[in-house]
């Protein structure tokens, strides 16, 4: 099958999430990605839990699919020229250092792209490279809280809470891919590369202020932190039923009042207030009474078949042992198996990438620390085998 991003070549200094799962989206369309990490202990998410049987990390197993490894000091400067070789002869750079790190290293922006005009050179991190808080460190729920994201997150009377996923993270390794793509795209037409500076404080806020920055710019006030029901349609949120619960989600005129024939409650339809979502949002709390008033008195598979028999939206509450076996995601190949040197096959989400063309391709292995340093050194600068164990004997690879 075809790669999209074949010839690519991308050099990732990334650790931990948000870099990682940038690059493994890029190697899954068929860049050649190389990790660099340090000789001595590699990338901190390799000893992070859980593990599989062969102790390699979980995390680090899924985010670094289809990369090859290789270790290098930039501490020392026979490893910053190394390195100087290997961006020289590549495509994009992807690191998540405080802003500061690479350039006090002579490994920026402005001080490679002289070698390598075409450098696509991508830069996250908590805050980006520009405004007051550009050098502090930052890790996921920091972001979260900083991008607006947990302050509009949980019930009314609840404490601080933030998402549940490492969302600030994983946006964060999203909003690059983009940006790479559309870089390359550019970059054919002008052959210039370009400064991708990515602040997942930016990506949070973003996507939070889609649904919130509204309510706040129109009203003046603090958006209402909504446990389960949405800011802009009702009835639309998690309500109990006699064994456990389910997600109604209504929408449109007409799925309004096909539930409220079901639910025996056709004595609303011709209400004003409660016509369409615009006036009815406004008594949301008493369309969730409603409807809460209905569910209860139901199983979750009742309420269910008859919802669906009506083609309304709705959904159990699986835990996730069942979203795991899901028959739904089996069909799409959503769990796949990748053969680990060290673990042997190991468990791990396939593709959403289905492509009639360029499929993302998710069954590669993640490296071993170091795996391909005789492989790349040899192949890109042409090292031969006692150059590279001298390397490695001074502590340089």
């Amino acid at each position: 099958m075809a790669k999209a991003l074949e010839g690519v070549r991308v050099l990732d200094f990334s650790r931990n999430y948000a870099g990682p799962l940038c690059t493994r989206i890029l190697a899954e369309f068929g860049a050649d990605v190389i990790k660099i990490e340090i000789p001595q202990g590699g990338d901190g998410l390799r000893n992070l839990s859980p593990q599989t049987e062969g102790l390699e990390s979980y995390p680090f197993v899924i985010l670094n699919r289809g990369k090859r490894s290789i270790t290098l000091n930039l501490n020392s400067e026979e490893g910053r020229r190394i390195c100087k070789q290997l961006v020289n002869i590549s495509d994009v750079l992807v690191e998540n250092f405080t802003p500061g790190v690479m350039e006090n290293l002579g490994l920026g922006y402005e001080q490679l792209k002289k070698d390598n005009p075409g450098l696509l050179y991508v830069s996250i991190s908590g805050f980006g490279h520009t405004g007051p808080y550009r050098t502090r460190v930052a890790y996921d729920t920091i972001i979260q809280a900083m991008g607006g994201m947990i302050s509009v997150n949980g019930q009314p009377d609840s404490p601080p809470i933030k998402v549940g996923v490492g969302i600030a993270d994983f946006l964060g390794g999203l909003f690059p891919v983009i940006a790479v793509l559309a870089a390359l795209q550019y970059r054919s037409k002008t052959n210039k590369g370009q400064f991708i500076d990515i602040s997942m404080q930016d990506c949070i806020w973003a996507i939070t202020a889609i649904q919130f920055l509204g309510h706040y710019v129109t009203t003046g006030q603090e958006p209402p932190k909504l446990g389960n029901s949405q800011i802009e349609v009702t009835p639309f949120s998690i309500y109990p039923a006699k064994d456990g619960y389910i997600v109604i989600a209504i929408v449109t005129v007409g799925q309004w009042e096909r539930l409220l024939r079901i639910m025996g409650r056709e004595d609303l339809k011709n209400v004003p207030e409660y016509g369409t979502q615009l006036t009815r949002i406004k008594h949301a709390e008493l369309m969730d009474s409603i409807v809460t008033e209905w569910t209860r008195e139901k199983t979750v598979d009742e309420i269910i078949k008859q919802l669906q028999a009506e083609d309304l939206p709705c959904a159990p509450i699986p835990a996730f042992s069942q979203v795991a076996n899901d028959p739904q995601l089996a069909s799409r190949n959503m769990n796949v198996y990748v053969e680990q040197t060290i673990s042997g096959k190991v468990r791990v989400p396939g593709s959403v990438f289905k492509m009639s063309e360029t499929p993302g391709d998710p069954t590669q292995p993640a490296p071993f620390l170091g795996q391909h340093n005789a492989e790349v050194y040899s192949e890109l600068l042409g090292y031969d085998q006692e150059t590279i164990g001298k390397l490695q004997l001074e502590g340089v690879i």
